[in-house]
């Protein structure tokens, strides 16, 4: 089991998009791994690599007492679209009535490079629009509109986590090819 720190709001990692996976080795089993331990423990529904400081398109959720991954996703958004409260593990604390489409189809792959459709509605489908938005460099407080926004971001300029110091990140001596940060 390996917990790994969480990078909070204000951490350039979580506005960088993340490169696609290409090698599924023993490296990405291993991230896959942590991720979950870290989602589970913190505990959330979902977890991108951004957030624990690693740069590639890899989410872990946990729905309805599902446990899954999925690697390089690709999404179908339902037209019907729902506002129900949503929160983030790089915002502790907070969350906000936010839009999302109801359902989604989600396509990539597990760890071992098998191809996966994730198909969901509701807390599955926000989950996995949440995620790969973290992938994409987007965070949920960039789908508020603008009086939410505010809100937020006076909320979080107040909260006790705000200004905590970005935690360093240790150089790998093994060639990473920019994929680990």
């Amino acid at each position: 089991m390996s917990i790994k720190p969480i990078r909070l709001f204000g951490d350039p990692v979580l506005r960088t998009p993340a490169d696609p996976v290409t090698d599924f080795d023993a490296e990405l089993r291993k991230l896959v791994q942590d991720l979950t331990d870290t989602m589970l423990d913190a505990p959330g529904v979902g977890l991108a690599a951004p957030q624990v400081g690693v740069g590639l398109r890899v989410f872990t959720y946990c729905v309805d007492e599902v446990v899954g991954h999925l690697i390089n996703p690709s999404l179908q958004l339902s037209a019907e679209e729902e506002v129900d409260e949503e929160g983030c593990l790089s915002f502790p604390g907070l969350s906000y009535p936010t839009k999302r489409a109801y359902g989604v189809v989600a396509s990539g792959f597990d760890m071992h490079g098998e191809p996966v459709t994730l198909e969901g509605t509701s807390q599955l489908a926000r989950c996995v629009q949440h995620e790969t938005d973290h992938l994409d460099g987007i965070l949920f407080i960039d789908r508020l509109d603008a009086t939410q926004r505010k809100l937020a971001m006076k909320e979080i300029r107040a909260s006790e986590w705000w200004g905590e110091p970005v935690p360093l990140v240790k150089v790998s001596p093994h060639p990473t090819h920019g994929r680990a940060r």
